[in-house]
């Protein structure tokens, strides 16, 4: 299977976060699963780190080094792929998240509930 960390997923695996559950463990534990880290992901902690939203224990260039999973860039389908999608909600980082999760046939780990509601395979903790 073939799968796209939601940014806060991404977090808990790399610090360890018990809010991680066993389910998200396994699958990303399993070799035979495709893991994808979307660089939305990198931006959006960065973001939130400059503006002291986000307390992380290490550097950006630590973290990033630290994924193990291959970097699942921008991409102009990707972008188009943001025309379809409902107004549900407004945070564009989630929003190419869906785009991406969509365009590139990727179950979304996610624990978000806005996020649960466009129409794309999503996996719940």
């Amino acid at each position: 299977m073939k799968y796209l960390l939601d940014t806060h997923v991404l977090l808990w695996w790399l610090g360890g976060d018990k809010r991680l559950s066993d389910k998200f463990k396994k699958i990303i534990e399993d070799k035979s699963n495709i893991k994808l880290v979307s660089v939305v992901s990198i931006w959006e902690t960065i973001i939130k780190v400059q503006a002291k939203k986000l307390p992380i224990k290490t550097s950006i260039d630590n973290l990033i080094k630290k994924i193990g999973f291959p970097i699942l860039n921008i991409d102009i389908i990707h972008t188009l792929e943001l025309i379809k999608l409902p107004s549900i909600h407004k945070d564009p980082f989630d929003r190419m998240l869906v785009a991406q999760a969509k365009s590139e046939d990727c179950i979304l780990l996610t624990d978000d509930e806005n996020i649960k509601k466009y129409k794309i395979s999503t996996l719940s903790p």
